[in-house]
């Protein structure tokens, strides 16, 4: 599928994702998403999300790991797109993605 990259915007105190997010642009949506400071209240909301595949996931999970890193405490991610919850079963990561902390 094609379009627009998506990108991480702050909302508040936490963050929202639109667009797309597949292999061609995760990559430059994690070095954009650097230049943030990582959400006060720990949401990163994914209603935005218009495509994705299983880039999504590996963007997520570097978002936790520098979470992780950063001593912040729990990331979680809101309306998750059933595609990526799936794949997240496959992989056998939900609890890492899971909207309850």
């Amino acid at each position: 599928m094609t379009g627009a990259a998506g990108a991480f915007v702050a909302a508040g105190d936490g963050w929202k994702f639109s667009g797309v997010l597949a292999f061609d642009d995760a990559m430059s949506v994690v070095e954009a998403a650097r230049s943030l400071p990582l959400p006060s209240s720990g949401i990163v909301d994914l209603a935005g999300l218009v495509h994705a595949d299983s880039s999504a996931l590996a963007v997520m999970l570097a978002l936790r790991r520098r979470a992780a890193a950063e001593s912040h405490d729990e990331l979680r991610f809101t309306s998750v797109p059933p595609v990526v919850d799936s794949l997240a079963r496959v992989y056998g990561v939900e609890h890492l993605i899971a909207e309850e902390p």
